[in-house]
C-alpha cells in the first residue's frame, strides 16, 4: 500500500462507489484512494476494476488522508468511530450517513470539521442530487473541494441549517422511490389497457425524463406547463380531475412529510 492517500471511505458500498466513480472521471489518481471495507469480496472487486488501495480494517494510512469520507450504516459508526477516529483527526470527514447529525459524528470521532451530506441513488449514474450541510468549522476551501468531489455525481444544494436536511431527505433522498412508484403504477395501467409491461416501461421512464428536462430547460413554473397539457374536457383534465378528488397530492404531500418526521426521529435514536 501507498504511504500516502487523499481520500479514505470507510465503507464500500454503492454510495461510496458512485463517488469513487466521479473522482476518477475527474482524474484522480487511483492510488490515492483508500477504502476501508470488511468484506474481502468488496475489497477485491474494488482493486480489481478500479484499481484502488483497499484494507480490512484501520490503517496507518489514514494518518495522510485529507478527505475521509464515511458511508458505513449508521448503527455501525459508534463501534467504528472507536477504532478510526485515532487515525484521522488531520481530515476533513465527510458524512453520507442517513440521520446521524453532526454533533454526535463530532462528539464521538474528537473533531467539529465535519460536512453531512444526503444524496441519493441516480448519483450511481451521474444524475443524483446531494444536499450538503456544513458545520461552522469547516473552511471555504474545504466547502469547494466538497463541491468538486460531488459535482461529478450531480447536482447539490447547501442548506444553512442541519434540520433541513430531513426535508432534503423526504425529497430528494427519498424521492427516487415516488418516482419508481409511479412508473410502476404506470406499468399496472399499462397492462390493464391492454399494453405490455415492458411497453408501459418504456413510455413512462421516457415521459419522465422528458419532462423532468422540460422543467429544467424551461423558464415558467411546473403549473404552468401542467396547464398547458391540460386542455378543460381533455384525457388529461379527466386524470388530473381523478387525482384531484382521490386526494392524491395532498396524500404525497403529507407523505413527504412523514418521511421528514422519520429523517429526525433517526437522527435520535442513531445519536444515543
Amino acid at each position: 500500500m501507498s504511504t500516502s492517500i487523499d481520500i479514505a471511505f470507510i465503507g464500500g458500498g454503492n454510495m461510496a462507489t458512485a463517488i469513487i466513480g466521479g473522482l476518477l472521471r475527474q482524474g484522480t489518481a487511483p492510488a490515492s484512494i483508500l477504502v476501508i471495507d470488511p468484506v474481502a469480496e468488496q475489497r477485491q472487486r474494488l482493486t480489481d476494476t478500479l484499481g484502488l488501495q483497499t484494507a480490512a480494517g484501520p490503517d496507518e494510512a489514514l494518518r495522510t488522508a485529507r478527505t475521509v469520507v464515511w458511508a458505513v450504516k449508521p448503527q455501525q459508526f459508534k463501534d467504528a468511530a472507536q477504532s478510526y477516529a485515532p487515525l484521522t483527526g488531520q481530515a476533513l470527514h465527510y458524512s453520507v450517513m442517513a440521520g446521524l447529525r453532526t454533533d454526535d459524528i463530532a462528539r464521538l470521532l474528537g473533531t467539529p470539521r465535519i460536512v453531512r451530506a444526503m444524496p441519493n441513488t441516480p448519483a450511481l449514474v451521474g444524475q443524483g442530487m446531494t444536499g450538503l450541510f456544513a458545520r461552522a468549522e469547516v473552511s471555504a476551501d474545504e466547502r469547494a473541494a466538497i463541491e468538486d468531489m460531488v459535482r461529478s455525481t450531480g447536482a447539490h444544494l447547501w442548506v444553512a441549517q442541519e434540520a433541513d436536511l430531513d426535508a432534503v431527505t423526504a425529497l430528494s433522498g427519498s424521492g427516487p422511490a415516488y418516482v419508481f412508484y409511479f412508473i410502476e403504477a404506470m406499468m399496472q395501467a399499462a397492462q390493464d389497457m391492454g399494453l405490455s409491461a415492458e411497453q408501459g416501461r418504456l413510455l413512462a421512464q421516457a415521459t419522465f425524463a422528458g419532462s423532468t428536462a422540460l422543467a429544467q430547460q424551461s423558464d415558467v413554473s411546473p403549473s404552468v406547463l401542467r396547464e398547458r397539457v391540460t386542455s378543460k374536457g381533455g384525457t388529461t383534465y379527466a386524470a388530473l380531475t381523478h387525482l384531484e378528488s382521490a386526494g392524491v397530492k395532498d396524500a404525497f404531500v403529507a407523505a413527504m412529510r412523514a418521511a421528514q418526521q422519520r429523517a429526525a426521529e433517526l437522527g435520535d435514536e442513531f445519536g444515543r
